[in-house]
């Protein structure tokens, strides 16, 4: 065994084992803060497996879309949103982790039967693809791929004026001339007797 192929190994485990802790950290952890980095950190391995892989331009566009856009978006929208509130008791919540546990549990016996079953074999470096992997990419992505790429970009979007909404209701539901909640100065206005003019 050679150094190079001893050295890829182990990266390869590295960066495996920070993948699956962290996708664990973000589903386990309760601290949203927390969560969000380790998001971070695994979308990170999952661009160095990019980079095993030499798929550089993948990896490139994995660490700007997902972790320099996509999880900087997510941080600023827990930050915020997150506001000291109490944590009320969600109802049926035994039932709910059972829901998801066994829902979670197909999944990866879906994934576990698909890497078992298939064949996968390595391509020989005379088949890379090389540098028309960006060329490929691109041709996929405006052609092929093209609705799921604008479905996505909207869907950030919406996810960003969501976050904006949430963590401005406390002044939407301010008057700005007063600076009282809506809903209170109707009831005090309600309350004030009306002025008649006497003759």
């Amino acid at each position: 065994m050679s150094i190079a192929l001893t050295t890829q190994i182990i990266c390869f485990t590295v960066l495996s084992l920070v993948v699956i802790i962290g996708a664990l950290g973000v589903v386990l952890l309760e601290s949203i803060v927390y969560s969000a980095f380790l998001l971070g950190g695994v979308f990170m391995s999952v661009a160095g497996l990019y980079l095993l892989l030499n798929a550089s331009f993948v990896a490139a566009a994995q660490v700007l879309v997902y972790v320099g856009a996509v999880n900087v978006l997510i941080i600023f929208a827990i930050m915020l949103v997150n506001k000291k509130e109490d944590l009320k008791p969600i109802q049926d919540i035994k039932s709910r982790r059972i829901i998801s546990t066994s829902i979670c549990l197909t999944l990866l016996s879906l994934l576990i039967r698909v890497d078992l079953t298939n064949v996968w074999s390595l391509s020989s470096p005379q088949n890379s693809v090389g540098e028309e992997s960006t060329i490929r990419i691109g041709e996929h992505l405006f052609s092929d791929y093209l609705l799921p790429f604008e479905l996505a970009s909207v869907l950030l979007l919406m996810a960003m004026i969501g976050a904006i909404v949430l963590a401005r209701r406390d002044v939407m539901n301010k008057d700005i001339s007063t600076g009282l909640p809506v809903d209170q100065e109707l009831i005090e206005k309600s309350s004030k007797p009306l002025l008649t003019n006497k003759s």
